[in-house]
C-alpha cells in the first residue's frame, strides 16, 4: 500500500498506458517487488491512495484507515511536504502525527516505508523551507529507528540536486527522477548500499546564460507559482477533484509473465523479500 501526496501518486512522471494519468516512484518500486514475488513463485499485490496537495492529516487519517482494513504486508507512508510549505507548519506536531501513525501500521503487522524530503538547497521560494525540512527528516530517521521502519533519505541522494531531474513546475520529479528514487527505495528496504548507475550524477553541463535563467524564473513564477498562490488564498488543493489512482489491492506481476490483470481485488498481498 502506498500513502501520501503528489510524490507518491506521481506527478510528473506520466503512466505511458493511461492517459492522464501518472506512474511514479511508489508504482516502479511495486513493479520491482512483483517481479521479484514472481521470481519466488509468490503472488503479489499493490494499491496506491495517494493524492496531490494531500496535508498530512488527511494521509494518517482517511488513507491509513482504508489501507489497514485491506491489510497490507508493506505501507508506505510519505507526507508533510505539503504542510512544511506552510509558514506557521509546527514541525514537532507533524511528526508526532506521523509516529503515531507508523505506531498503528507496526501493530497491524506492516512494515513501514518513510522518506525524508529532499534537501531545497537553491530552490527558489521552497528553499525558505530548508530548516523545517531538516529538522522533519531528523524526527523521520528517530521515528524509523523508534518502531524498526525503513528510509529512503531523500535528503542525501546527490542527484535531486540537478534541476534535470525536476519537472517545469520545480516541485514534482521527472520520469527519471522517480525512476531513480525507486531504486533508492528498493535499496532501502533490503538493506543495500545507495550504488550504481542510478545514484550517480548526470554528466556535468555549462550553466545557461544569465537572461536565459532570468527568463525561465519569470515564466515559472507566471505558470505555476502564481497558480499555486491563488489556490491558497481561494483555500483550494490541487487535489480537490482528484481520487486515488489504484484504491483496491490489485494482483500486480511482471507483464511479460501473466495475462491481464484482473479488475477484482485481493485480501492480502504476499511479503516482498527483505
Amino acid at each position: 500500500m502506498a500513502l501520501g501526496d503528489s510524490f507518491t501518486e506521481g506527478m510528473s512522471d506520466p503512466d505511458p498506458d493511461r492517459h492522464g494519468r501518472y506512474r511514479g516512484w511508489a508504482d516502479r518500486l511495486a513493479e520491482r517487488l512483483a517481479a521479484d514475488a514472481h521470481q519466488a513463485g509468490e503472488d503479489f499485490a499493490y494499491a496506491n491512495l495517494a493524492v496531490r496537495g494531500r496535508l498530512l492529516d488527511d494521509i494518517v487519517t482517511r488513507q491509513l484507515d482504508a489501507a489497514l482494513e485491506l491489510g497490507p504486508a508493506l505501507v508506505s507512508i510519505v507526507g508533510g511536504g505539503n504542510d512544511i510549505l506552510r509558514p506557521r507548519a509546527d514541525i514537532d506536531a507533524l511528526a508526532l502525527r506521523l509516529e503515531r501513525a507508523v505506531a498503528r501500521i507496526r501493530a497491524s503487522g506492516a512494515d513501514v516505508l518513510m522518506a525524508t524530503p529532499t534537501d531545497p538547497r537553491g530552490a527558489p521560494v521552497v528553499q525558505r523551507t530548508r530548516g523545517r525540512a531538516a529538522v522533519y527528516s531528523a524526527h523521520i530517521h528517530s521515528i524509523a529507528r523508534r518502531h524498526g521502519a525503513r528510509v529512503i533519505h531523500q535528503w542525501g541522494l546527490s542527484f535531486l540536486q540537478d534541476w534535470r531531474m525536476w519537472a517545469e513546475d520545480r516541485i514534482h520529479m521527472t520520469s527519471e527522477g522517480h525512476r531513480r528514487v525507486a531504486e533508492a527505495a528498493y535499496a532501502a528496504l533490503h538493506g543495500l548500499d545507495v550504488t550504481g548507475e542510478w545514484a550517480d550524477p548526470l554528466p556535468a553541463r555549462a550553466l545557461a546564460p544569465r537572461r536565459e535563467r532570468l527568463e525561465q524564473d519569470a515564466r515559472w513564477a507566471r505558470e505555476h507559482l502564481l497558480p499555486w498562490a491563488t489556490r491558497r488564498l481561494r483555500g483550494e488543493s490541487s487535489g480537490d477533484r482528484i481520487l486515488a489512482k489504484r484504491p483496491d489491492l490489485r494482483p500486480l506481476v511482471p507483464v511479460e509473465a501473466s495475462p491481464p490483470q484482473p479488475d477484482h481485488p485481493v485480501d492480502r498481498p504476499a511479503r516482498p523479500p527483505g
